[in-house]
């Protein structure tokens, strides 16, 4: 389902920003219906994605990145999942990470002043690497509070299985900008 939700964000996003007329703002907000269901799911089943995906929902939002219908489409259908299933209990300090890696990742994404400056700062942005490392650190830090058994007051870590299915959702979102820049535009 993370492959899923990946792929179908991108594929929402480049239907509305890419294509002009009303049936393909349409298809964008059908798909973005589907992804944002799809994402309201895996947050209402999995903590770990809960931390993932409100922390990419609110740092899209900070970023002032939520532009289209389709967006508002997506996030009505993950608020009406979310309200049906319930999000689970929340550390606010693993959240804000996620929330904090993510917006600086949306403010650095298509972000001609940092792109150039120098190739490394482009491909970091491009690709999100921001969260990508957070995210990764909290997996470390889950690893090693399971071996040792320290924990930090107030923080949750994330599991291994988490950062696989977070780099599924990935791969599927940049699988889906190929296919969309190849096939579909």
């Amino acid at each position: 389902m993370y492959g899923l939700s990946g792929f179908l964000m991108k594929l929402s996003d480049d239907e509305f920003d890419e294509k002009d007329g009303i049936s393909h703002k349409i298809i964008a907000i059908i798909l973005g219906i589907f992804s944002g269901g799809i994402i309201g799911i895996l947050a209402t089943h999995n903590v770990d994605a809960t931390y993932i995906f409100i922390g990419i929902l609110i740092g899209t939002l900070f970023s002032f990145k939520i532009d289209g219908i389709h967006h508002i489409a997506s996030l009505i259908s993950f608020l009406i999942i979310s309200f049906i299933f319930k999000i689970p209990n929340l550390s606010i300090f693993t959240l804000l990470i996620c929330i904090i890696s993510a917006f600086i990742d949306e403010i650095g994404n298509d972000n001609k002043v940092l792109y150039e400056k120098n190739k490394f700062l482009k491909l970091f942005f491009e690709y999100r690497f921001t969260m990508k490392i957070a995210i990764l650190v909290l997996v470390i830090l889950g690893m090693v509070n399971s071996i040792l058994g320290y924990s930090i007051p107030y923080l949750s870590f994330l599991s291994i299985e988490t950062l696989t299915f977070f780099l599924i959702f990935e791969i599927s979102y940049e699988l889906a900008r190929i296919i969309f820049q190849k096939f579909l535009k």
